[in-house]
């Protein structure tokens, strides 16, 4: 008859032991991993909820301050203490028709006819990041930098692109498309803590929305991309150039209506 060598029947216990104590564990690791992934959908679901609820709300209220604002009072409270938000909010017609042109032809040419989103340019700027090995373009339309201006930040991933895409679809759900245009046109950065095309006006030309002309209008439109870089070069070669190009496109600009 075999003979179990001394400490066997030790050392079997131990290793059923140990796989009984690692069966015993891995139920608790995966409801505690179940609670996390919970609480991060429920959180996630709730924040979008929030952000639907903003933007219905401003159907008949209109938004005071943005999360771009915010972040630059911040900003310039620490670094920049004699420089404050500018912003003052002016109704949909008490904004020149020149400048909403302007915009469109700059920025978003098939504004007032597009869902939010232009495929085609996402598509030409994901393939221009991928050349680039990180992300140096957007592809977004009016719709987009909207709903990133609103709530989100100015940091580049593809997390907030996302979220800014589902933020847009909210915007075009809930908004007709000159409510959109209004509070983009209120709340759009112009420079180092401008915001809003009133003032924008009061600060580059000392003027009111209601009275920029075409080709301070066209300007202003331009400045978007690179707001604060064109407050500091007022005189670069470009914004001249660019400026009389969308100048001549202003004409063919569709508003929405």
């Amino acid at each position: 008859m075999r003979r179990e060598a001394p400490g066997a029947k030790s050392v079997a216990a131990a290793s059923s032991g140990s796989r009984h104590a690692l069966r015993d564990e891995r139920p608790g690791a995966l409801r505690w991993l179940a609670w996390v992934v919970a609480v991060f959908a429920v959180a996630w679901i709730a924040t979008q909820l929030f952000y639907a609820a903003q933007i219905a709300l401003w159907n008949f209220v209109d938004p005071q301050t943005t999360a771009f604002m915010r972040t630059d009072a911040a900003r310039l409270s620490a670094d920049r203490p004699d420089l404050s938000i500018q912003h003052q909010w002016v109704p949909y017609d008490q904004i020149s028709r020149n400048l909403k042109r302007a915009i469109i032809a700059s920025e978003d040419a098939n504004f007032a006819n597009n869902n939010g989103y232009e495929t085609d340019a996402i598509l030409q700027a994901w393939e221009k990041n991928k050349k680039r090995g990180h992300i140096v373009a957007g592809g977004s339309t009016i719709s987009q930098q909207l709903a990133r201006n609103l709530f989100l930040s100015r940091e580049q991933s593809y997390i907030r692109k996302g979220q800014e895409l589902i933020i847009t679809w909210m915007l075009e759900a809930l908004l007709d498309k000159e409510r959109i245009f209004e509070i983009y046109l209120n709340s759009v950065e112009w420079g180092n803590g401008v915001y809003g095309a009133q003032a924008a006006a009061r600060y580059y030309y000392r003027t009111t929305a209601a009275k920029l002309t075409p080709w301070q209008s066209a300007r202003l439109a331009v400045m978007l991309p690179r707001p604060k870089y064109f407050d500091e070069h007022r005189n670069s070669p470009y914004l001249a150039q660019r400026t009389a190009v969308i100048a001549r496109r202003m004409g063919a600009a569709e508003l929405p209506h």
